[in-house]
């Protein structure tokens, strides 16, 4: 058997790890884009941008570790094509036949036209190692978008004393995820530290602010033309059932190319990290011939400026103003949880790092409202 894997995020390393803790000691092919050997991405526009972690340091293992599990890693290598009749994934290098497919080629981050100014995205480790040495040269940053990316590259920017100004079409940052309310608390965290937030300001390509650098963080759109190409059912995403298995059974999908049928919370994409390793070793566990559902709940979490947040749930956005808060929003000291009728769908706290298993717990729960505004636990 044969199990090859298109993709070298951390989806794939993920996969390769349980594939191998599974004990499968048949042939795994990893193949990826970039030059790299996997790694993680959040570092990135965290502690890499704000000079705590080299980006060198962010792989998921080293070389040595892949050998030692006898796994055929090809980076800088891209897939071209997949023919399901043959079995055969052709890539820039030769053809590799498979056995079982994942595909988890990930996403890119949409662009914009900007004029004749510098312009910067973050999604790799060579965009977050060449933005670090940007900012330490103390530009005038705009970023446009105050999106998760927007807003830590921001928080980077002003830690490296960059004038920084954001521009978002939106009437309060992460407005479409997260509400109005937790939209209003990250605009006042910004504005305390110092950036000059510009809400409901579209951006046509021209500088609204003299700026010698723009950030771009407009969000990312899933790698689909394989998957499409290869006539797998596409819609938003790679459609994949409740155990990740596509429209073709010897072809799963994992990471943020997949739309899942979560068997609690729907069709979902998600693009985080903790999806990316938690379906990736769902997927493994699917390609071995496991048939158990992927039922985790996203989570996510993000650091800017003294303030940390977690997230576990998925909230439809008709549901983003049925918001219960316990604590001080505005303190940024608080825990935020959004029901349907009672029936909870997200949670998130600010700076009260006790409260994420409670959180969990009480997601797909129904409780009264009036009992989520006081610690349960």
């Amino acid at each position: 058997m044969s199990f090859v894997i298109v993709g070298a995020g951390l989806a794939g390393a993920s996969a390769v790890e349980e594939l191998r803790d599974q004990g499968y000691d048949g042939d795994v092919v990893l193949v990826g884009a970039e030059a790299h050997l996997p790694y993680h991405r959040p570092p990135l526009s965290k502690e890499v941008l704000l000079g705590a972690k080299e980006a060198d340091d962010t792989d998921v293992h080293d070389a040595a570790w892949y050998a030692e599990r006898d796994v055929d890693v090809r980076t800088g290598t891209s897939a071209r094509r997949i023919d399901r009749e043959r079995r055969v994934v052709e890539t820039d290098a030769g053809e590799i036949g498979y056995d079982r497919l994942l595909l988890a080629t990930g996403s890119e981050p949409r662009r914009l036209e900007v004029a004749d100014t510098p312009t910067s995205y973050l999604r790799t480790r060579d965009d977050a190692r060449a933005l670090r040495a940007a900012l330490l040269e103390g530009p005038r940053v705009l970023v446009v978008g105050a999106g998760w990316i927007g807003l830590e590259g921001a928080a980077a920017a002003r830690a490296a004393g960059c004038e920084v100004t954001v521009v978002e079409p939106q009437a309060q940052p992460l407005l479409s995820v997260m509400g109005e309310q937790v939209g209003a608390a990250f605009a006042g965290l910004h504005r305390e530290h110092g950036v000059d937030l510009r809400l409901g300001t579209p951006f046509d390509g021209t500088l609204p602010v003299p700026a010698d650098l723009v950030l771009v963080a407009v969000g990312a759109e899933p790698r689909l033309d394989l998957a499409r190409d290869a006539g797998l059912e596409v819609d938003g995403g790679v459609l994949v059932d409740a155990s990740l298995r596509t429209s073709d059974p010897l072809i799963v999908a994992a990471g943020d190319i997949a739309a899942h049928d979560h068997p609690v919370l729907g069709r979902l994409r998600v693009e985080h990290w903790d999806n990316a390793i938690e379906q990736g070793k769902a997927a493994a566990r699917t390609m071995l011939g496991g048939s158990d559902p992927y039922v985790r709940a996203p989570y996510f979490f993000t650091d800017q400026y003294d303030l940390g947040m977690e997230y576990v749930g998925h909230v439809p956005r008709e549901h983003l103003d049925s918001v219960v808060v316990r604590g001080d929003l505005a303190a940024r000291q608080a825990v935020v949880f959004w029901h349907d009728g009672g029936r909870v769908l997200g949670a998130m706290h600010l700076n009260e790092w006790d409260a994420i298993d409670e959180m969990r717990s009480l997601v797909g729960q129904t409780v009264d409202p009036d009992q989520l505004s006081r610690r349960t636990t």
